[in-house]
């Protein structure tokens, strides 16, 4: 198959929106991270998503809609959804919802429940819309690597794979979207993001989440929702997360640091690894968010040996960050 990369041009944009409707698969921009999208109703069409990424069938996908009435079709939009929906569509946030007879088994990895979401950029609008069909849409990546957050990082995982790429720039996010239940009394986040717990828990009155945020789930377990487990946002490397005051830290990594390896440190962090191989992760939780995943791939490409980690605070946006660091780590997690 020929990749081909394209600037978002409206008649590119309809060209990629014939390619999905003709049962193709089509990379392209959203606020969080790149996805790869195909007509999420067309079984085989859905079927080739998870053949270009090598993604377990058993992994559900996101339906992403550009609107309310089109995510009605899909599925039965409590009073809740609706509530969060005017708050946070479009923006990254997913819903996990009973589905309707319309959606395929494939697509939902053969749950009862869907999950939809409204994109936030421009491009994913009006691709949903000149395809006239939801768009089924995984991030844009081989299975296990890290997120994309730019075409090249689609080109470089993907090429030959798919047949188009709109190129639309850096991710605004960086990190994929919250996914929360919304099938049962109290909503319970599965998938940290941007939308945090304690803003749901603002709006709805409380918000749970799920033990499976920060823990590792059985390859035999129930995961209801994408990125819960199997191995995710991994570089090549081994990384290892070190809980403790940034002095202790920066202690037990000097003392175990070795030719080859990288470190990742907040921005305020820096001077403890004078001399050695650091990159920033920013001044916040939502700079981290933002460069998390250009950071892995930059390991990569550096051929790092091991890559160790600071660890954030485990709440609003740095319960996300900490989130796809564990399961970049695969969980390995130091405290000192």
């Amino acid at each position: 198959m020929l990749t081909s990369l394209l600037a978002c041009t409206d008649a590119n944009i309809r060209k990629a929106a014939d390619c999905i409707r003709d049962g193709g698969l089509v990379a392209f921009p959203t606020e969080t991270v790149y996805g790869l999208g195909a007509n999420g109703l067309d079984k085989t069409a859905v079927a080739s998503i998870f053949s270009a990424k090598q993604r377990p069938a058993d992994n559900p996908l996101i339906l992403h809609v550009n609107s309310i009435s089109q995510a009605e079709t899909l599925c039965d939009f409590t009073a809740n959804a609706k509530t969060l929906a005017k708050l946070y569509w479009p923006g990254p946030l997913t819903m996990l919802l009973n589905k309707k007879s319309i959606v395929p088994d494939i697509t939902t990895a053969k749950l009862k429940t869907v999950a939809v979401r409204m994109p936030r950029h421009p491009v994913a609008l009006k691709l949903i819309e000149y395809s006239s069909c939801p768009i089924a849409a995984p991030s844009a990546n081989r299975s296990g690597k890290p997120s994309p957050t730019t075409a090249k990082h689609v080109f470089d995982d993907l090429n030959g794979r798919v047949n188009y790429i709109l190129d639309g720039g850096s991710s605004e996010v960086g990190l994929e979207s919250t996914v929360i239940d919304m099938t049962s009394n109290i909503p319970c986040i599965y998938r940290p993001g941007a939308v945090t717990p304690e803003e749901i828990s603002m709006v709805l009155g409380e918000c749970e989440v799920s033990t499976g945020v920060m823990m590792d789930i059985p390859q035999n377990a129930h995961a209801p929702s994408p990125g819960m487990r199997h191995r995710h946002y991994a570089p090549k490397a081994p990384m290892c997360l070190i809980k403790g005051k940034p002095e202790a830290i920066a202690r037990y990594i000097r003392d175990n640091i070795q030719s080859g390896d990288y470190i990742l440190a907040m921005e305020e962090n820096l001077h403890f690894y004078e001399g050695l191989p650091v990159e920033s992760m920013g001044k916040n939780a939502q700079e981290a968010a933002h460069r998390l995943f250009y950071l892995l791939r930059q390991m990569d490409e550096r051929n790092a040996k091991r890559i160790f980690t600071e660890t954030l605070p485990e709440n609003g946006l740095g319960l996300a960050v900490m989130n796809r660091l564990a399961r970049a780590a695969s969980f390995h997690i130091v405290s000192v």
